[in-house]
């Protein structure tokens, strides 16, 4: 079984930043996309961002300009760079990776609280 571990959140003046970190336990597994989603209370859990191995990324329009998704390969590490963050994204935090083999996995979720 292959556990994802996230790190970084915490609370954030609004128009801070904070930079999340999310790696699986293996490094041995190839994986294909990875991605972060985010979940306010009393609401569905929705995409942040996606990265493809090549790089490729894809973004809510709520977040394009302010959030860079990245990623080391080697590591087997997606990062979240959120910058001009807003009140209304204090939210649990999800990354989800692709794994060959195990498909789909999440995370255990990191709390991001946006607030003076």
């Amino acid at each position: 079984q292959v556990q994802l571990v996230e790190t970084g959140g915490g609370l954030v003046q609004p128009g801070g930043s904070l930079r999340l970190s999310c790696a699986a336990s293996t490094t041995i597994y190839r994986i294909n996309d990875m991605g972060w989603y985010r979940q306010a209370p009393g609401k569905e859990r929705e995409l942040v961002g996606i990265i493809g191995r090549t790089g490729r990324t894809n973004y809510a329009d709520s977040v394009k300009g302010r959030f860079t998704i990245s990623r080391d390969n080697g590591k087997n590490t997606v990062y979240l760079q959120m910058n001009s963050l807003k009140p209304e994204e204090t939210a649990v935090y999800y990354c989800n990776m692709n794994i060959v083999y195990f498909g789909e996995t999440w995370g255990q979720g990191t709390q991001v609280t946006v607030s003076s």
